[in-house]
C-alpha cells in the first residue's frame, strides 16, 4: 500500500498529503477459539462491532481471552467458530500479511542491529517501497513521536519509552487499516505509562485509524477508549462507553472490576421499601425489589462507589430521612477506620463493618480537609440515587 497519511508536524500544521488513509470497521461475529487439548473456549462466541476510526479497549483479568481475541484478529491464532471481518472483507482465515493490520507488542519487538530509522521503515523495505518514500514516511512519523533526533541510533541506546515510540512509529509508517496494541505500556514505569497513554490516545484520534487495544489495567481502559469491552473467562461481559460502564455496570463482575478504588459490593437483606443497611433503610426501586422477589431472593447485593457515601452524624438530616430505627441508634453503617490514604484534595478511608453478621471491607472517599483518624468510627449511608442493585444469585443488574 503506497499512500501518505495526513500527519501533524511539531508546529501543529498538517504535513503534505497525497491521499487520505482508508479506515475500516472490525467485526467479531460469534468468533471462538478453542486451544488444542482443551474443551473450554479461550474466547467464546465474541460479538463486537467496532466502527471506523474507533478506539476500542479490551480489558479483563489474566486469562480472560483479551490477548487471544487480538491475536485472532491479527491472524496469529486460528478461529474455530464464527467469523472476523475488517470492513467488508472476511479475514477469518487470511494470513496476517493480507489483513492490512499493524501490531504493537508489549516487548517492542525491535531489531537490535538496526537503527531507529531502519526499524521503522523495515516493513516498507520488504514491501518494495523505494528508499526516498521510506525516508519521507519515517521522518514524518518521527516528527509526530519526537524521535527525529534518534533516527540514527540503535534501540539499546534508547529508553523504554523511546523504544515503545519506535514500535508505534513502525506501525504508523505502514499506514494500516487497523492498529492492534497488546499491552504496549506494561513495561514502562508508572509516570511514563500515564504520559505515553495520553500520547497514544492523542495520536490515534489524529490519525483516525481503527484501533483495538488490550490491557489488564482498567484505569488505562477508561482513560483511553472510545468504548471498553470487558471479558471474563472468554465471555464478553459488557461493551460500552467508559462513562456508561462506570455508571451502569451490567453485572457484579463489571461492577467490581471497573473503577479505582473498586466499587463496594455488599449483600444486604430486603425490607419494606428498600434494603437494610446497618441501622438505616435505603430506598431501592420497586422494579429491582420485584425482580429479586420473583427469584425468591431475600437478599440483594448493592454496589456503592467510594464517593457515593454520605457520612452521617447521629441525628443529622440524612440520618433522620433514612433511618426507621430508634432515634437512640446512629444511622447508617458503623465503619471502623483501619487505613487512611490522603491524596490532598480528597482521601480514601479503608475500613471494616459488620453487615448481616458478616465482616465486610469498605472503602469510603472523604474530603481532604475532613480525614478521620485511624482507629475511629464513621457512620455512613449510601446515596439512594447512586445505588446499584444486583441479584446475589446470578450477579445481573436489577436497577435501571
Amino acid at each position: 500500500m503506497d499512500h501518505t497519511t495526513p500527519l501533524l508536524g511539531s508546529s501543529g500544521t498538517f504535513l503534505p498529503v497525497e491521499e487520505k488513509i482508508s479506515m475500516a470497521s472490525v467485526t467479531f461475529d460469534k468468533a471462538s477459539r478453542v486451544y488444542p487439548g482443551s474443551t473450554k473456549p479461550a474466547v467464546d462466541q465474541l460479538e463486537i462491532d467496532i466502527e471506523d476510526g474507533e478506539f476500542l479497549v479490551l480489558v479483563g483479568p489474566s486469562g480472560c481471552g483479551k490477548s487471544t481475541s487480538l491475536r485472532m484478529l491479527a491472524g496469529l491464532e486460528d478461529v474455530n467458530g464464527g467469523a472476523i471481518r475488517i470492513g467488508d472483507r472476511d479475514v477469518t482465515h487470511l494470513p496476517p500479511k493480507d489483513r492490512d493490520i499493524a501490531m504493537v507488542f508489549q516487548n517492542y519487538a525491535l531489531y537490535p542491529h538496526m537503527t531507529v530509522a531502519d526499524n521503522m521503515g523495515f516493513a516498507l523495505k520488504i514491501a518494495g517501497v523505494n528508499k526516498t518514500d521510506i525516508r519521507a514516511k519515517v521522518e514524518e512519523a518521527a516528527k509526530m513521536l519526537d524521535l527525529s533526533d534518534y533516527l540514527d541510533r540503535k534501540p539499546k541506546a534508547l529508553s523504554g519509552g523511546q523504544r515503545q515510540r519506535v514500535a508505534m512509529g513502525r506501525a504508523i509508517v505502514r499506514e494500516p487499516q487497523v492498529f492492534l496494541m497488546d499491552e504496549p505500556l506494561s513495561n514502562l514505569d508508572a509516570k511514563l505509562r500515564v504520559s505515553t497513554r495520553t500520547q497514544i490516545a492523542s495520536l490515534q484520534r489524529r490519525l483516525g485509524i481503527t484501533t483495538v487495544y488490550v490491557t489488564h489495567d482498567q484505569v488505562e481502559a477508561l482513560t483511553m477508549g472510545d468504548r471498553v469491552a470487558v471479558l471474563k473467562d472468554g465471555l464478553l461481559q459488557q461493551v460500552d462507553s467508559p462513562r456508561n460502564m462506570y455508571d451502569r455496570p451490567a453485572n457484579l463482575f463489571v461492577a467490581g472490576f471497573i473503577g479505582s478504588p473498586a466499587m463496594n459490593l455488599v449483600e444486604v437483606p430486603i425490607t419494606d421499601g428498600g434494603v437494610k443497611f446497618g441501622n438505616s433503610v435505603v430506598p431501592v426501586s420497586r422494579a429491582a425489589l420485584s425482580a429479586a422477589a420473583d427469584r425468591g431472593d431475600r437478599t440483594v447485593t448493592v454496589g456503592i462507589r467510594p464517593e457515593h457515601f454520605d457520612i452521617v452524624e447521629h441525628g443529622g438530616a440524612a440520618a433522620q430521612s433514612l433511618t426507621k430505627d430508634s432515634a437512640a441508634a446512629p444511622a447508617g453503617l458503623a465503619v471502623s477506620v483501619n487505613v487512611v490514604e490522603e491524596l490532598g484534595a480528597d482521601g480514601f478511608v479503608y475500613g471494616a463493618a459488620q453487615v448481616g453478621g458478616e465482616h465486610q471491607d469498605l472503602v469510603v472517599r472523604v474530603g481532604g480537609r475532613a480525614v478521620p483518624e485511624k482507629g475511629t468510627e464513621l457512620h455512613v449511608v449510601p446515596r439512594p440515587e447512586e445505588l446499584h442493585v444486583f441479584a446475589t444469585s446470578t450477579g445481573e443488574r436489577l436497577t435501571d
